[in-house]
């Protein structure tokens, strides 16, 4: 195996790390969670409310520029690092809610 495949190897076990971690967070929130592993792509956590089937949203987990874990969303946005996990449940929770919180 190269350095580079076993570098990206070492990443995906990260990434998948810190989406199973998210995912059993959410969990505990009351979404429904899935990880998706496409073969040669990046893995995601899928999300859905239940209360609202519609309100869904694929989670990722990467490297910043900064070398530090990001949480993003599907449109390349961070949502938190992946250090503070209330925080990405938080805004995911708010974002995918069915009606807005008081």
């Amino acid at each position: 195996m190269t350095v580079q495949a076993q570098r990206m190897r070492e990443a995906s076990e990260v990434q998948l790390e810190h989406l199973e971690k998210l995912g059993e967070a959410l969990t505990q929130r009351g979404m429904q969670v899935r990880m998706v592993v496409p073969p040669g792509r990046v893995p995601s956590l899928y999300v859905v409310n239940p209360e609202a089937r519609a309100l869904e949203e694929h989670i990722y987990a990467g490297c910043g520029s900064d070398g530090a874990w990001w949480f993003w969303w599907s449109w390349a946005e961070r949502i938190s690092a992946t250090e503070d996990l209330a925080a990405a449940v938080t805004a995911i929770v708010r974002v995918l809610a069915s009606r807005p919180s008081a």
